[in-house]
């Protein structure tokens, strides 16, 4: 039996998954991602489990080396889905794009302080020095400066050091001990949480206190409309699929162990740190709460600008679709 998980998993860390040769009915679904991506983790088990061809469609993944190039490789007709965040999809919507989004993850990151650090709140960091995955427009951070400018009157970015860099770097230099406190993506902090750093506040706990709802799915699988009206059936199989597939990873332990190869954890505790991480992230069934979705949208845009959102001052029709399972 590991045999065969192996033999899948393998297949998973290569440029494409394949299955066997396909029946004249069925169809293919190229998913761009980067494969050392924990969406991955997700892909890897519907091709594993045979969710994706018991739901219609056999997944054929190419690697790409970031985000921005799957979302070039999509917008090149290279890729029929991609995973991105919603607000991604919205500014394409309203700049003319007929994009939808079907929800994936709702997992987000923390600030997480080394493990001496006496501070107790954000407004203990004033003069500090803080690290930020991603830029002065990263969603986490922005959320992170609403609230303490709401709870402190503190304004983070005017009375702290940021330190902007790709997610490895933060890291790094923080379990280095030359930061303050970090905001980093989910897989980040449960890996450094499992060295020994502690959440200060976690972004869904800020954005809760907000009047946001920290049940909106930020990522998702991104199609164009086009393949969702001509093939409703692929935009329902891939729901199901993916269901299915949380449905393991929120149960199935033996289901995580054989997806090791693909986690990069260092240790047992980064594993455990990793799985327990990605299962809180499994939105719950149903519809995404659009008017939850659209205060989000207008903290972004307040803060974020249109480096962020471009034009947008609303939610554009369509973004979100729940295909009937």
């Amino acid at each position: 039996m590991m045999g065969f998980w192996g033999r899948l998993l393998s297949m998973a860390a290569a440029v494409f998954v394949t299955a066997a040769p396909l029946r004249a009915d069925e169809a293919v679904l190229r998913i761009a991602t980067q494969i050392s991506g924990t969406v991955n983790w997700e892909l890897a088990t519907i091709t594993a489990q045979g969710l994706d061809r018991a739901n219609g469609f056999t997944l054929q993944v190419q690697d790409v080396a970031a985000g921005p190039a799957a979302q070039i490789a999509f917008q090149a007709g290279a890729a029929d889905v991609i995973v991105s965040d919603w607000l991604w999809v919205a500014r394409q919507r309203a700049e003319g794009e007929d994009y939808v989004f079907i929800p994936y993850s709702r997992a987000v990151g923390a600030l997480h302080l080394p493990e001496s650090s006496t501070v107790k709140t954000l407004a203990d960091l004033k003069g500090g020095k803080i690290g930020v995955a991603g830029g002065p427009v990263d969603k986490s951070w922005l959320i992170l400066r609403a609230y303490a400018q709401q709870e402190y009157g503190f304004d983070l970015a005017a009375e702290t050091e940021q330190v902007f860099g790709a997610p490895p770097l933060i890291f790094e230099t923080a379990l280095g001990g030359e930061l303050d406190g970090a905001v980093n993506f989910w897989h980040f902090g449960a890996k450094m949480e499992a060295a020994g750093m502690r959440p200060l506040i976690t972004v869904a706990e800020a954005a809760g206190t907000l009047g946001l709802d920290p049940e909106t799915p930020l990522l998702g699988y991104v199609m164009r409309g086009e393949l969702l009206r001509e093939k409703p059936e692929l935009a329902v199989g891939l729901a199901r699929a993916s269901r299915a597939a949380k449905d393991v990873l929120a149960q199935d332990d033996a289901a995580w162990e054989a997806l090791r190869p693909l986690m990069n954890a260092k240790s047992e505790a980064q594993f455990v740190a990793l799985k327990a991480g990605f299962r809180a992230g499994i939105p719950a069934p149903g519809p995404v709460d659009e008017a939850a979705a659209d205060r989000m949208l207008a903290l972004m845009a307040r803060l974020g600008g249109s480096e962020l959102v471009g034009e947008m001052t609303a939610l554009p029709d369509g973004v979100f679709v729940q295909p009937e399972s």
